[in-house]
């Protein structure tokens, strides 16, 4: 199914790269005027020399840790039509496993997320967009299953479920979907430790009923669909993209 967003707004948290970077080319490809965001100007820079940006891309700073510039970014839009949060981050080698390196990924995946939906309420609930404004988290398949090694993450995105059928019952009456994407291993620099260590990732491909890696590019269609006026009866729902390894 072809997606026509022409005339539409669409921030992309943490679209410099991975999966948000993908999703944010996608939305420019099907016609959309888009913000994709990076955490600073070093992040902006690389993720512009990596690869060519489509025509319809807007690159701007953006820290979801700090409502300063949380307002920054968003106070200055004059439209929203849809908010893809998919700024995140994950810390190994027992980071997570510490008071500090805990809170910190909570801050960025969970509390950041807030942020960035309430900086944006006003203007989604302005939106005449077609089947309502649309808000796309991206969760995880650690949403579900715990993790011993990055406890941090898979709370924040535990959360990131509950946060996204919470506000989903909270907005319906201002015109405001919220759903979530919950991908599974995915080719990412976040996943890039793990493709490298044989150890690590033959359990995961053989948990993977698909037997591979998923692909940036086969998460962003389903944020589409979601933001899309074909879904415009679908709220507080949770899309899993992976390869069916939670089928079982």
């Amino acid at each position: 199914m072809p997606f026509d967003f022409g005339q539409r707004r669409v921030f992309v948290t943490g679209g410099s790269s991975g999966i948000g970077r993908a999703i944010a080319e996608a939305f420019a490809r099907a016609g959309a005027q888009v913000i994709a965001s990076g955490i600073d100007q070093a992040d902006l820079a690389a993720s512009a020399a990596s690869a060519p940006w489509p025509e319809g891309v807007r690159l701007c700073e953006l820290d979801v840790t700090s409502d300063k510039s949380v307002d920054a970014a968003f106070g200055t839009l004059e439209s929203l039509d849809i908010l893809v949060n998919a700024a995140g981050i994950i810390q190994r080698d027992g980071v997570e496993h510490t008071p500090s390196g805990f809170a910190r990924t909570i801050d960025v995946n969970l509390n950041g997320m807030m942020r960035t939906c309430l900086a944006a309420r006003a203007k989604l609930a302005s939106s005449s967009q077609s089947g309502g404004a649309s808000v796309v988290n991206v969760a995880s398949m650690l949403s579900y299953f715990g993790s011993p090694f990055v406890p941090g993450y898979s709370a924040s995105k535990g959360g990131v479920v509950q946060l996204t059928k919470s506000l989903a019952a909270a907005w319906a009456g201002e015109g405001i979907r919220v759903n979530a994407v919950a991908p599974g291993w995915i080719r990412t620099p976040l996943t890039a430790a793990l493709q490298a260590d044989d150890n690590r990732a033959r359990p995961i491909l053989d948990r993977t009923p698909m037997r591979r890696w998923g692909l940036p590019e086969e998460v962003a269609p389903a944020v589409l669909f979601l933001s899309s006026p074909e879904a415009a009866f679908i709220t507080g729902a949770v899309l899993n993209i992976d390869g069916g390894y939670s089928a079982f």
